[in-house]
């Protein structure tokens, strides 16, 4: 009888070996098809800057988190509540195989090298065959950092180039505490309106610094691709009457992981102290004992109007201007607004979280002394590339609003400063 041959174990592929170092390259992906398959919170990290860079994505994941659900909608994304199937590649010139289950990944890329598209793995980052560098963007310039297998160190390294460029100084690159070290507590930190680059230097360095960020919906979702890998993050979003973490959950949140000595940022949209419940954050601290710090953040109540070119104030057309909840209906039971009152005011009301209750505040407004002729302007996603507005009158907001399909997050300006827009509309600058 003939012997039975060994089995011939199949040759591993020279990318996977790790005889070469990564080729750094930037990719292109505008229009191009991304497949991204896993919706957890490394997808979370991930999608933002795919998004950023025009890509069309494909994600398939049977669940994926809170501010991923909120990314769903928007330009390039959509999202397939079902696993990983290998006609998924069709079409894809890059892949991301971020699922929890080592089998799945191992098979995406798998797939992808048969199909010759290149394939981050998130949980063995050496047996894909592209990797993710720390990536970090300073005006037109963009960093993208490689470790050597250690991404703490990729990052670290990351996090001082782009601390460096941002202070205009080149001789201490890479050099940067470990994450925490030296700070106590909670920081609080209102991360500006959406764009990244429009939150505080202060608010951006105690990130770069964070051993946990508990971060919001509207808190700039780019800036947690640049946190390093052993940064946990706390899923804080709250959908629009989807799921939500309850209030004393975040409180809990920052209490536990604060007094376990781990320095905690809780990174929220726009200013914490306006409308965003940063007090609560703030007194739940203190009546714990953990030393807490509030960093000032652009609201959105300001600096959406502004970027789309409406200021909210303008000689001899509005000398007031009145930021309103519209997060309840006029005479709810629970809405402390004074709705006739602000009827009989002649300068600028800036609406927030009104966008489903913009026809019965128009009404009471109208109702009570406000011309229906009132110039309206509805800014959608403001200062992210894909901000619109819409003009109309207070008679005809909500129409207008519906007709356009305008969605949360959204302001509404009332007043006749709008009519301010074409000739203050700003230049854009690199």
């Amino acid at each position: 009888m003939a012997p039975v041959p060994e089995p011939v174990p199949e040759p591993v592929p020279v990318w996977e070996s790790g005889a070469y170092q990564p080729y750094l390259a930037g990719l292109r992906l505008a229009g191009r098809r991304v497949l991204v398959a896993g919706g957890g919170s490394v997808a979370q990290r991930r999608l933002p800057g795919l998004l950023a860079a025009g890509a069309d994505v494909l994600l398939v994941s049977p669940e994926v988190t809170p501010t991923v659900e909120g990314l769903v909608g928007s330009s390039g994304l959509r999202w397939e509540q079902r696993g990983y199937a290998a006609s998924d590649l069709d079409g894809a010139w890059y892949a991301l195989a971020l699922t929890d289950d080592s089998e799945v990944n191992a098979q995406l890329v798998r797939d992808a090298e048969a199909a010759r598209v290149f394939c981050v793995r998130a949980d063995a980052g050496a047996q894909g065959s592209a990797v993710t560098p720390a990536t970090g963007q300073q005006g037109p310039v963009a960093v993208a950092v490689l470790g050597g297998g250690d991404p703490q160190r990729a990052a670290a390294v990351r996090n001082g180039i782009v601390e460096a460029l941002r202070e205009g100084r080149l001789d201490t690159l890479g050099r940067r505490r470990p994450p925490g070290a030296g700070l106590p507590g909670v920081a609080v930190v209102g991360g500006g309106p959406g764009d990244p680059d429009l939150i505080s230097v202060r608010g951006r360095r105690l990130l770069a610094h964070a051993d946990v960020v508990v971060a919001d919906r509207l808190a700039p979702q780019s800036l947690l691709a640049e946190l390093g890998p052993g940064v946990e993050i706390v899923d804080a979003a709250k959908l629009p009457r989807g799921r939500a973490m309850a209030q004393q959950a975040i409180n809990d949140v920052l209490v536990e992981r604060a007094l376990q000595g781990r320095f905690v940022v809780r990174l929220k949209g726009g200013d914490p102290f306006v409308f965003g419940r940063g007090s609560e954050e703030v007194a739940a601290c203190v009546a714990a004992g953990v030393p807490v710090t509030v960093v000032p953040g652009i609201t959105s109540a300001i600096a959406v109007p502004g970027l789309a070119g409406i200021p909210l104030t303008h000689r001899g057309v509005a000398h007031e201007a009145v930021i309103v909840s519209g997060h309840l209906a006029p005479g709810h039971p629970d809405s402390l607004v004074d709705w006739p009152s602000l009827a009989g005011l002649r300068g600028t009301l800036v609406l927030l979280m009104a966008v489903e209750r913009l026809g019965a505040i128009a009404a009471v407004l109208i109702e009570h002394g406000r011309p229906g002729g009132t110039p309206v302007a509805v800014i959608e996603n403001g200062s992210l590339a894909t901000e619109r507005v819409t003009t109309s009158t207070l008679a005809g907001a909500a129409a207008a609003a519906a007709a356009a399909g305008v969605r949360p997050p959204a302001i509404v300006v009332v007043g006749d400063v709008v009519g301010q827009r074409s000739s203050a509309a700003p230049t854009l600058q690199p």
